[in-house]
C-alpha cells in the first residue's frame, strides 16, 4: 500500500455499539494464535486492549496472505480491536514503562514458558506487586506443576499429544492433524471463560489472581469428554473412544454428482430414513432398533447409508432428507461458504474499508447480545501503531517518550 496512505490514518470504526466488556483494560503479551484468539474476542465484546509486541512484533503479521509487510490476513483478523505498543522487554525502561501500563489495567495475559516469564520479571508475583488485584493469566504449553512445564508447545504438538492425532488414525487409518489451529483455538477459547470468570470473581470480591491455562490439558479434557468411554469406570469396561465418531463410514456421503452431509440420529430419524430408501423394514432389526443397539452396531448402520447415498444426486438428497426433517447439509469448502445462503443473510463475512490495506472482507461476531453486541471497532493496526497515544495515555510525557524511542525500548 502506499506509505502516504498511512500517514494520520485513524483506525477507528464509527457506530460499533459497546460490548458487554467495555471499562475493562487488557494488557496483551500473547502471539500467534492461542492468545490472541482470546483478545480478539475479548475486543469484540468491548475491552480496551493494548498489545504489547517486541521490535520484531508478532509472528502472526508475517502469517499468510498481505498486502504489506507486517499486514497479513492472520493479523488483520486477530489484531482488529487492538492498539499495538512496542516495548522491548530486555531492556529496564521498557519494562518500567509495562508496568505503569499494568497499573491501570484489569488483565494481563501472555503465552510465554514459565521460566521466560520469570527471567523477564513479569511473573505473577511481580505483576500482582504493580496491581495487587490484576487478573494474570498464563497461556501455557503445560501446566506449572508437571515435568513438561517449560517445553515449547505449537498447535501441531499439542494435537498429537493430547490425541487428536491419534483419533483420526483410528477413524482413518492414518494419523493427521486436524486443518484448522484447532489446539490454538480451542484453548483459546478456555483462556477466554478463565479470564472472564476472575473477572466475575474480581467484581464481587475484589480479589485479583492468577489462572494459568495450558493446551495440553484444555485439548486433553476436549477431546476425551465423550471419548473416555470404557475408561471411565474402576476397573475399565472397554477402551477409549467413542465407537461411532471412529467408524471410517463416518464422514460426507458420497452421491451420485457429489457429497452430502446427513445424520439420522434419533430412533424417529431413522425410520423416516428407511422408509425413503425403501426399505423400512430395517427399522425392526434387532441391531438397529434402538440407540445403545446402533452404537454398537454402527459400522454395518453407516455402511447402508452410504450405499444407497449414491443412487441419487447431492440435491435429490438434500430435498428428500429436508421434506423428511432428517438432518443434513451440502458439505462446504471453504471458498463456498461465501456464497451459502444463510451466512449471506446473517451478513457473516461483511467487507470493510481498512485505513491502510485497502477494502477487505472481516468476520462478523458470531454470538449476538440484544444490549451489548460489540463488534469491529478498531481496525488492526501497523506495529507499534499506538505506541506513542498509550504510553501518553498512561502518563509519559513526549520527552519520556522520546528517549524510549532512542534507546529502542519502544518503537512508534
Amino acid at each position: 500500500m502506499d506509505a502516504d496512505r498511512t500517514e494520520g490514518a485513524s483506525m477507528d470504526v464509527g457506530g460499533c455499539p459497546a460490548g458487554p466488556l467495555d471499562g475493562i483494560s487488557v494488557i496483551d503479551l500473547t502471539t500467534v494464535m492461542f492468545g490472541p484468539f482470546c483478545t480478539q474476542i475479548l475486543g469484540e465484546m468491548g475491552a480496551s486492549i493494548i498489545k504489547v509486541e517486541p521490535p520484531e512484533g508478532d509472528i502472526g503479521r508475517q502469517t499468510g496472505a498481505t498486502r504489506s509487510p507486517g499486514m497479513s490476513a492472520a493479523h488483520l483478523m486477530k489484531g482488529r480491536n487492538k492498539r499495538s505498543v512496542v516495548l522491548d522487554l530486555k531492556q529496564d525502561a521498557a519494562k518500567e514503562a509495562l508496568a505503569r501500563l499494568v497499573a491501570g489495567a484489569d488483565v494481563f495475559v501472555h503465552n510465554m514458558r514459565p521460566q521466560a516469564a520469570s527471567r523477564l520479571s513479569i511473573d505473577y508475583d511481580t505483576v500482582a506487586s504493580w496491581k495487587p488485584d490484576i487478573v494474570y493469566a498464563a497461556a501455557t504449553g503445560f501446566g506449572e506443576e508437571g515435568p513438561y512445564a517449560d517445553r515449547p508447545a505449537y498447535d501441531d504438538l499439542i494435537q498429537g499429544m493430547a490425541g487428536m492425532a491419534g483419533l483420526y488414525g483410528m477413524a482413518a487409518g492414518e494419523p493427521r492433524y486436524a486443518p484448522t489451529v484447532l489446539a490454538d483455538k480451542t484453548s483459546g477459547l478456555f483462556l477466554l471463560y478463565a479470564i472472564t470468570m476472575a473477572l466475575f470473581h474480581r467484581e464481587r470480591t475484589g480479589e485479583g489472581q492468577k489462572v494459568q491455562v495450558p493446551m495440553f490439558e484444555c485439548i486433553a479434557s476436549f477431546l476425551m469428554n465423550e471419548h473416555m468411554q470404557g475408561r471411565t469406570f474402576e476397573p475399565p469396561v472397554g477402551e477409549a473412544g467413542y465407537a461411532r465418531l471412529l467408524t471410517p463410514h463416518r464422514r460426507p456421503y458420497p452421491t451420485a454428482d457429489g457429497y452430502v452431509c446427513a445424520m439420522p440420529y434419533n430412533n424417529r430419524h431413522w425410520q423416516r430414513f428407511f422408509t425413503l430408501i425403501g426399505q423400512p423394514e430395517i427399522a425392526d432389526d434387532e441391531r438397529f432398533s434402538t440407540q445403545a443397539e446402533r452404537s454398537r452396531n454402527i459400522d454395518a448402520l453407516y455402511a447402508i447409508v452410504g450405499e444407497c447415498m449414491l443412487e441419487r444426486t447431492t440435491g435429490e438428497w438434500l430435498r428428500a432428507l429436508e421434506e423428511a426433517d432428517i438432518p443434513c447439509g451440502p458439505m462446504n469448502t471453504p471458498d463456498a461458504l461465501f456464497d451459502d445462503p444463510h451466512l449471506r443473510a446473517v451478513g457473516m463475512f461483511p467487507e470493510v474499508e481498512h485505513p491502510t490495506e485497502g477494502r477487505m472482507r472481516h468476520i462478523k461476531v458470531p454470538v449476538s447480545f440484544s444490549r451489548t453486541p460489540g463488534g469491529l471497532h478498531r481496525h488492526a493496526e501497523r506495529l507499534g501503531g499506538s505506541s506513542r497515544s498509550v504510553l501518553a495515555d498512561a502518563g509519559f510525557s513526549d520527552e519520556e517518550i522520546e528517549q524510549l524511542e532512542q534507546t529502542g525500548a519502544t518503537r512508534t
